[in-house]
């Protein structure tokens, strides 16, 4: 499955400059937060956790919350996500990816999620 989000930068700046770290907060882990220095990095991961969401054909709401989905860097600065255990067993996650971007005041995400099927699980 397949997820596309995209965000207007400025949208999230407006909301961090109003409520700073508390807006944030609603959306992000600390560990999360501690990776946001600019307002397009804080932009790439909502768009993340949104594609993430459409990737797993939940969208954000009763079924997900963004604090289900956990967004980090690897040394080179890829970004990947990793979901919560519980919404990783009822979606019968196998693999993940996760590709953000930003530029010309958008940020961009692509997350691609393979499920297991029902024939893989009885093998």
């Amino acid at each position: 499955m397949i997820g596309v989000d995209i965000v207007v930068v400025e949208r999230i700046e407006t909301s961090m400059k109003k409520y700073g770290e508390k807006f944030l907060g609603r959306y992000l882990h600390p560990e999360e937060i501690e990776l946001v220095k600019k307002s397009e990095t804080a932009a790439g991961f909502w768009a993340a956790k949104e594609a993430i969401a459409k990737a797993l054909g939940t969208g954000i709401g009763a079924h997900l919350a963004f604090h289900d989905i956990r967004i980090s860097k690897d040394a080179k600065g890829a970004p990947s996500f990793t979901l919560s255990p519980r919404i990783a067993r009822r979606h019968s996650i196998l693999s993940t990816s996760l590709s953000i971007a930003h530029d010309g005041g958008f940020a961009i995400a692509v997350a691609a999620i393979e499920r297991s099927t029902p024939s893989d699980e009885m093998q």
